[in-house]
């Protein structure tokens, strides 16, 4: 058993060191973020960027700028995305799974609103057969008609119709806050006639758009600048530096509009407010620290947590909430997440409102500020640690035009966020327009009028 005397000169010990180590934590703080920062160059008109971690396994990635807002027709992105991988010129589907678990790789294609990826992980020995591999499937994939009758489509379907009711109501808020381009869903939704828009036709001519030299860039955690540039110039040079496909990408600026939109749904139901955010390109720190002060569940399993959504979703029964700011690379959007009964749901987007409005008035305390603040650096320096997370950021912005993220910058400005400025920020978001999408059990989710929600 641990004596009282014992704990209290630990307490005390803690508590001393504390005001000690405030600077040198600072100061690792800032080391470890900018370890982790990507470097970039150009290696053959292709955007390369790198981060040695000085581990035994590499993650190798090309980001295309061919995410679901660049795709002229619905369907096309997730199209591509499943037929990575299979045929090439040089190597049969088989061939590519059988190589890739000889050397103990793992392969997938994902993608995001604004990229799609193709990753490999595998050991970092083998970085000069997977960069081989990437560079082949973008420039040498044969987009077959039993491939997509039999396989492509198939799980297009699938994915259609496991469409959660967060996934569809965070679309119609993308749909509301933008109409097209980044308001395209993730995944065309079950009624959309796929079809008519999709074959292997129509992908193929969208790989030749997406799959150009100026629109990707090749990104690997875990391998040097020097070593990965020695294997992108050959293995890349047959990748086109032009597009000479019969679509072009939808490149339309995103603008914010804002508005509501209500869908019917058998199960549990979901909520989603969203207002005008920061950009990927933005400088908006306050963003971080109001999504942090927000919240969402609780980091602690025993304790409801401090934050906003914490505690509004600990009294409504099965209910959770977050909220999270989506930056894209011209436009963002923050956003309130909630899920479970329609009846929680209700309850919690009311608090969730109430409680922004309380930040707008000026009543967060100086502690409840202050972890914020710390809870904000938290959330930014372990997501730049994972590293499917940063090779998409790092990749997108290079695509972009933009650079590399600077973690040590963001969080350093993390700092200069004052009481005031989170007080503005809220009262900016609740003066503007509101972007409102319910799914579930529309008799009881409430309306954003009812919320006193613009829209």
């Amino acid at each position: 058993m641990i004596s009282r005397t014992a704990l209290t000169r630990g307490t005390q010990l803690a508590i001393s060191r504390q005001s000690c180590t405030k600077v040198a934590q600072r100061r690792t703080f800032a080391a470890a973020a900018s370890g982790g920062s990507f470097e970039s160059t150009d290696v053959a008109g292709v955007k390369v960027a790198s981060k040695e971690s000085h581990g035994p396994t590499t993650r190798l990635a090309v980001v295309a700028k061919a995410g679901t807002r660049y795709e002229p027709l619905p369907g096309l992105t997730v199209g591509l995305e499943e037929f990575a991988f299979k045929n090439t010129q040089r190597r049969s589907g088989l061939r590519i799974v059988r190589e890739s678990e000889l050397l103990g790789g793992q392969l997938k294609a994902y993608h995001t609103r604004e990229a799609l990826v193709l990753q490999a992980e595998f050991l970092r020995q083998d970085l000069p057969y997977f960069t081989e591999l990437l560079a082949e499937v973008i420039s040498q994939t044969k987009y077959t008609t039993y491939e997509y009758h039999e396989e492509v489509s198939r799980v297009i379907s699938l994915k259609q119709n496991k469409l959660s009711a967060l996934s569809l109501a965070l679309d119609s808020a993308h749909t509301s806050a933008f109409h097209t381009g980044l308001g395209s869903p993730l995944y065309p939704g079950g009624t959309t006639p796929i079809g008519v828009y999709v074959n292997e036709n129509s992908v193929a001519n969208y790989a030749q758009a997406a799959y150009t030299k100026s629109n990707i860039a090749v990104v690997a955690d875990g391998a040097t600048q020097a070593g990965l540039a020695k294997w992108v110039e050959p293995f890349f040079k047959s990748v086109p530096s032009s597009s000479s496909g019969s679509l072009a990408l939808n490149t339309t600026p995103a603008k914010y509009r804002g508005g509501e939109q209500r869908t019917s749904f058998v199960g549990p139901s979901a909520y989603v407010i969203a207002f005008p955010g920061a950009s990927a390109s933005e400088s908006k720190p306050e963003i971080a620290v109001l999504a942090a002060l927000l919240g969402g569940e609780s980091g602690i399993s025993w304790s409801t947590g401090f934050t906003l959504l914490a505690k509004a979703a600990a009294t409504a029964p099965h209910a959770r909430a977050h909220a999270s700011n989506l930056a894209y690379s011209d436009a963002g959007l923050f956003t309130i997440q909630i899920t479970g009964p329609a009846t929680s749901v209700k309850k919690v987007a009311e608090e969730a409102v109430q409680g922004l409005k309380a930040v707008a008035s000026g009543s967060v305390s100086k502690e409840d500020l202050t972890k914020a603040i710390a809870k904000a650096r938290f959330d930014i320096l372990s997501s730049s640690e994972l590293s499917g997370n940063g090779i998409v950021s790092a990749g997108t912005n290079l695509v972009q035009g933009g650079k590399t993220p600077q973690v040590a910058e963001t969080v350093k400005a993390l700092e200069s966020v004052t009481a005031e400025k989170l007080k503005t920020a809220a009262k900016t978001l609740l003066d503007g327009k509101a972007s409102v999408a319910a799914v579930g059990d529309l008799h009881v989710l409430p309306f954003a009028e009812d919320l006193g929600l613009k829209v």
